[in-house]
């Protein structure tokens, strides 16, 4: 349970707190010129009008504000029934100022339910994460499913602050609970072969509204390499403030690599594939010059039309500014598993 001291009142983002208008636009333009611009218009229109519907919102006046204050009702409206199993505190980030419950749950990516930053709190209330198993699959001694009640057994449950480093410029710093996803891939018994996991994201039309246009290659796709896998930080998120993770974070379970940026954590995980070679990712697909497969935080490799040395800390205040990016995001015991990569060709 939330701790008395950890709940708060719902407060509007500030200006200073929204990404930069021109990443914003810059990150729309390039979903533009991949040919899908119609789309995602046709999909942002609609979803703001089932937002009206949904939450009783009015369409008119600025949008982003609007869905801002809807998607916060709708959280406080909705909530979550599912009880975590008891979990254990650790150290990790015990020194960070923790970004709000209600911004962590109302400000965030999760184009499958819209690609503004208030759909998927908005628009994520008829997903149902309960029934839900994981298909493991590929270069493992037998192929199998786990149910989402089995996984939770698979090691002690742990909260972990982590940083999180948007690769659009903003960050958070998210009070996690979860288990490592070595114990995972330990159950899972790989081969010798697999070199790469694969995460497959749930691909849902009829409560997932955002897929049923081509704003990405549906299902979400994302990988690791088995060591970034195995290493000590990797994460399979079934919480966060020691609640059940809301569906707008990605219940049941999520990928959570706090080094990298953000959109490396595969949320709604349906499938697990150990594979030799390395999975062609979702973002890599769509912009192969602009997203890589690596994704390790970077403040010395700018993305092509925008700077990643510094970011915004979303709920810092007004007056805050921005700070630093660290590289690997501060979490520098990753670096030894890229000695040797030219982590500006290998992005």
């Amino acid at each position: 349970m939330i701790l008395d001291n950890n709940k708060r009142n719902p407060s509007s983002i500030t200006p200073s707190e929204i990404t930069p208008r021109e990443i914003f636009e810059n990150r729309r333009q390039f979903i533009k010129n991949a040919g899908l611009g119609l789309a995602a218009g046709a999909l942002s229109t609609s979803l703001l009008s089932q937002a009206a519907t949904v939450v009783g919102g009015d369409t008119k006046g600025d949008g982003v504000l609007i869905g801002r204050a809807n998607a916060k009702k709708q959280v406080a409206k909705t909530g979550n029934t599912q009880k975590l199993p008891a979990f254990k505190k650790t150290s990790y980030g015990a020194d960070e100022k923790l970004t709000k419950y209600e911004d962590v749950t109302t400000y965030n990516n999760y184009y499958e339910f819209g690609t503004d930053k208030s759909d998927p709190a908005i628009h994520s209330t008829l997903f149902k994460p309960r029934p839900w198993t994981i298909s493991i699959e590929g270069e493992v001694k037998k192929a199998k499913t786990i149910s989402i009640e089995d996984f939770l057994k698979l090691a002690p449950l742990e909260e972990r602050i982590y940083r999180m480093r948007c690769v659009e410029g903003w960050s958070m710093v998210i009070p996690w609970v979860g288990l490592p996803l070595a114990s995972l891939v330990k159950w899972a018994e790989p081969t010798g072969n697999a070199k790469y996991i694969e995460f497959i994201s749930a691909n849902d039309t009829l409560t997932m509204p955002g897929v049923r246009v081509p704003v990405l290659d549906w299902p979400y796709v994302e990988g690791l390499r088995m060591d970034e896998a195995t290493h000590p930080l990797t994460l399979l998120a079934v919480g966060l403030y020691g609640e059940v993770l809301p569906n707008q974070n990605g219940a049941p379970v999520r990928l959570v690599t706090p080094w990298k940026y953000g959109f490396k954590g595969a949320k709604s995980i349906v499938k697990i594939r150990f594979v030799e070679k390395m999975p062609v990712t979702t973002w890599v697909k769509a912009g192969p010059s602009e997203y890589g497969f690596y994704a390790n935080v970077n403040p010395f490799v700018d993305h092509p039309r925008w700077t990643q040395s510094s970011e915004k800390r979303i709920g810092a205040g007004l007056f805050a500014g921005r700070i630093k990016t660290k590289m690997f995001n501060g979490y520098d015991e990753v670096g030894q598993m890229y000695a040797g990569l030219d982590l500006r060709k290998h992005f």
